[in-house]
């Protein structure tokens, strides 16, 4: 798949996502905006009808940056009641819409806004698809004096934790990507990790996983709701 039709995948994707949050949103709505390419382009179509809703929160700077670029009120998180639906992409989803997240750093912030909304639309294209996670190095969120500490313990789960190199996130702290996982079973392995001591969280989306995944084909977008 080339670039250029990548991009077309992800913007008529990211259209998409506008077009079924559009009839959800009142006045007074909250729409929580994911990070990464297709989120971007997103946040670009999602400024056609900011009229429509009250604001957004965002899940990193970047993206925070792109909205009050388009004239879109961004909210801090504790700021407001609620979110009704939360629209961000992935680095993998497996067919029970369990996800991996985090290629862009910003997995705390997308797993906090994910938590308190009310519904989750994930936008990818086909390329995201697999039948089991882990392909794609699963990003760790790590305090920076656990790092080693908690590399070891990732190596005792079965993976080849790296880290990022110059990579700070907007919380402050280190990624360890990690490599060589076949996600067998997403809840359990995001539950032993974020156990271990140090981590802040990591790119396994399965305790909250979306519920409307919405998925750039070269046959259109196809829609798939959780079961």
């Amino acid at each position: 798949m080339t670039s250029t039709t990548q991009d077309q995948l992800k913007r008529a994707t990211a259209r998409a996502a506008v077009e079924t949050i559009a009839p959800k949103l009142e006045a007074d709505s909250i729409v929580g905006v994911g990070t990464g390419s297709t989120a971007n382009f997103f946040i670009d179509y999602l400024a056609e009808i900011k009229g429509r809703f009250d604001g957004t929160v965002a899940s990193s700077e970047a993206s925070a940056e792109r909205l009050k670029s388009h004239g879109i009120p961004v909210y801090d998180l504790n700021s407001v009641d609620g979110i009704r639906v939360y629209v961000d992409g992935a680095d993998e989803t497996n067919p029970a819409l369990q996800l991996i997240k985090g290629g862009g750093a910003a997995l705390t912030r997308e797993k906090i806004v994910a938590a308190c909304a009310e519904e989750f639309v994930c936008i990818a294209d086909e390329s995201k698809w697999v039948p089991v996670l882990g392909s794609f190095p699963l990003p760790v969120e790590v305090i920076p004096m656990a790092r080693s500490l908690v590399a070891r313990e990732l190596v005792k789960l079965g993976g080849d934790p790296v880290y990022r190199q110059g990579v700070v996130t907007d919380n402050g702290n280190v990624i360890l990507d990690v490599h060589n996982l076949e996600i067998m079973e997403p809840v359990a392995l995001e539950e032993a990790i974020n156990n271990i001591t140090g981590v802040v969280t990591n790119g396994i989306f399965a305790l909250r996983p979306a519920d409307l995944l919405l998925l750039g084909t070269a046959a259109g977008v196809k829609a798939f709701s959780a079961q």
